[in-house]
């Protein structure tokens, strides 16, 4: 049975006719300052999402864009799953919505990046729009207030314990800025600690191109040494591994063998990429230079080849039963439907879902749902790796 439904909603009209316009252009109003606004819009909701004004506009929202089916739950690394769409690290980088993500339709949505000292990241602009290519560049630089502000923000929110959640919610853990990669088992093991107890799951970021140094533990010498630290703490809840798009084949199988070996919940594939996609002579209007030219990961349509070529890879080498999230280009049903046929249990929104709006959501659900049917098939997890075209 299916309920809830993107057909008739007013959020995705709204949207597109109030921000639309602003995502429609490279110039104009600055793409950090427009998220911050909406996060802090949405940290006050979920702070007093109990008064009754705010609770019935949430009310609404969450009739407008959940979309129930029990073929689209799933459990995995004991986490229970409403459906496989999730949003994904970068957006909510400190937690301040965490209470209110599931009324807009997603089944979990992953916190952070988070270190354990608070840094303001890298200079300013460093966040820009592609709009004719759905992409964006960003060199944000781990900006966040730190663990220990993150755990009191949560807390703040009075969130259900871990399993008791409407939304899973996992949390994205970085290296501080200042750390020595000699010292970065630590650092990550201090936000760790002080995060565990709130996490259903923590993923241990790696990839972001752009605090200098942290691909480098992407090694396996290294990253076997930095999950063994985490994995000694206590009550450290399922971990996963979040890599680069731009990995050799023989670094991502490691990976792959890696996760396998050490007992990890699953692997995150991928982030933003240093490859520049074919776009290496698009100029941005902000600074005057080429993307070529320009510091930052790439996200968003460019990146879903790539991301489907890596999370093929990790499926061809760790097997069917390792979890796999897919991310990067993810803005429609069609693709989510490619990245689960590919070997995906879950997968994220994030420049996808500024570009498309809130109603992406319901949308993506729906024609999972639908692709079921029309498969034949009678839970999502039949269709994971199965390679089925969509129909």
């Amino acid at each position: 049975m299916k309920e809830g439904s993107a057909a008739g909603s007013t959020t995705g009209p709204l949207y597109e006719r109030l921000v639309g316009p602003l995502l429609s252009r490279d110039e104009g109003a600055d793409a950090e300052q427009l998220s911050q606004f909406t996060l802090a819009a949405l940290g006050q909701a979920s702070l007093r999402r109990g008064w009754p004004l705010v609770s019935g506009v949430l009310a609404g929202l969450g009739a407008e864009l959940r979309h129930q089916d029990p073929r689209l739950e799933q459990t995995l690394f004991g986490c229970r799953f409403t459906n496989p769409v999730g949003l994904a690290a970068g957006f909510d980088k400190n937690g301040v919505a965490a209470a209110i993500w599931h009324l807009f339709g997603f089944g979990f949505a992953e916190l952070g990046t988070i270190t354990a000292q608070a840094q303001s990241g890298n200079p300013r602009p460093r966040l820009f729009r592609l709009a004719a290519e759905g992409a964006a560049l960003n060199r944000m630089g781990f900006n966040n207030r730190g663990a220990q502000a993150c755990r009191r923000l949560l807390e703040r929110q009075r969130l259900n314990v871990p399993g008791q959640r409407p939304a899973v919610l996992g949390i994205n853990l970085g290296k501080s800025r200042l750390t020595p990669l000699e010292q970065a088992p630590d650092d990550y093991a201090a936000s760790l600690e002080l995060l565990a107890p709130l996490a259903d799951y923590a993923v241990i970021n790696v990839s972001s191109p752009n605090t200098p140094g942290l691909r480098d533990l992407q090694d396996e010498v290294l990253l076997r040494r930095l999950v063994e630290r985490l994995r000694r703490l206590p009550g450290c809840p399922p971990l996963l591994v979040k890599i680069a798009p731009d990995l050799e084949d023989d670094a991502i199988d490691a990976i792959a063998r890696l996760a396998y070996q050490e007992g990890l919940a699953g692997v995150i594939a991928v982030n933003t990429s240093l490859d520049r996609l074919g776009l290496e002579g698009r100029r941005l209007p902000q600074t005057g230079r080429t993307l070529a030219e320009e510091a930052g990961g790439l996200s968003g349509a460019p990146l879903r080849q790539r991301a489907l070529e890596v999370l093929r890879r990790l499926r061809a080498t760790a097997g069917p039963a390792l979890p796999l999230i897919g991310v990067g280009g993810i803005d429609s049903p069609e693709t989510a439907w490619e990245r689960i046929s590919a070997g995906a249990s879950l997968v994220q929104l994030y420049t996808g879902w500024i570009y498309r709006g809130p109603a992406l959501v319901p949308r993506i659900l729906e024609g999972l749902s639908d692709q079921l049917d029309r498969h034949g098939l009678g839970h999502i997890g039949e269709a994971v790796g199965s390679g089925m075209a969509w129909r």
